[in-house]
């Protein structure tokens, strides 16, 4: 009795991986829509399972592009997830280098000059260090990395980028399907300020709101949706 009662137990259980369970939300997306291993593209990945949007598509058996400035974070996903291609580099609107900003919580450090002293001026946290990392754009990546097709899934967080980022995204013919981006400001206090920007822009796109955590909102291609069954 008690081995059954164990099996209906784990038979119910959901393990998210996400900040405020986004994972799970994201995955009865696509699980409504029958993509039962969508790919994906994460943009500022932090860990490979620690409040990571993707990790529980890679455990399903998912293949996707993690993207991680940090040098010691990358480790990680080298090790832990090495049937994802994982690249030590940021995303920006031109190929170069640019200045990334280490603080000393890691999940802020930031291209974003403004954003790594702001979290320092308002929230405490300090700028520990400064390097040069390799930026490629995104369509750059999309062409070597994924045959010129955008993944189904676009997990963003890029602390003070977002915008420029999804701005750069050709929505009439090459996009993802679902979008999960960070849209509140960060305050250790709670009073982070909504981007509206984001979520009006995305929405001209073509996209519908189908959840928000507060922290990050998820976005769904309206036709995809609608049309789903």
């Amino acid at each position: 009795m008690s081995l059954f009662k164990k099996t209906v137990k784990e038979l119910f259980v959901k393990r998210s991986y996400s900040q405020s369970g986004e994972d799970l939300i994201m995955k009865f997306i696509f699980d409504t829509i029958g993509i039962n291993k969508p790919s994906y593209i994460d943009i500022g990945a932090h860990h490979p399972f620690h409040i990571n949007n993707t990790a529980i598509f890679y455990k399903l058996g998912s293949r996707g592009i993690n993207i991680e400035p940090n040098p010691e974070s990358i480790k990680l996903f080298k090790k832990s997830r090495q049937k994802d291609i994982n690249l030590n580099i940021g995303i920006g609107l031109k190929e170069g280098n640019l200045d990334y900003y280490k603080l000393s919580a890691s999940s802020l450090n930031t291209f974003s000059k403004e954003a790594a002293e702001e979290y320092q001026k308002e929230n405490g946290y300090k700028i520990i260090g400064k390097e040069k990392i390799k930026i490629s754009t995104l369509k750059n990546i999309i062409e070597i990395y994924h045959n010129g097709i955008f993944p189904d899934f676009l997990s963003l967080d890029v602390e003070g980028m977002d915008d420029e980022i999804l701005h750069s995204i050709n929505y009439k013919s090459n996009y993802p399907i679902v979008i999960c981006v960070e849209t509140i400001s960060f305050s250790e206090k709670g009073k982070g300020i909504k981007n509206d920007n984001i979520i009006s822009f995305l929405e001209q796109q073509g996209y519908i709101v189908y959840a928000d955590t507060y922290i990050n909102t998820i976005f769904v291609k309206k036709n995809k949706w609608e049309n789903h069954g």
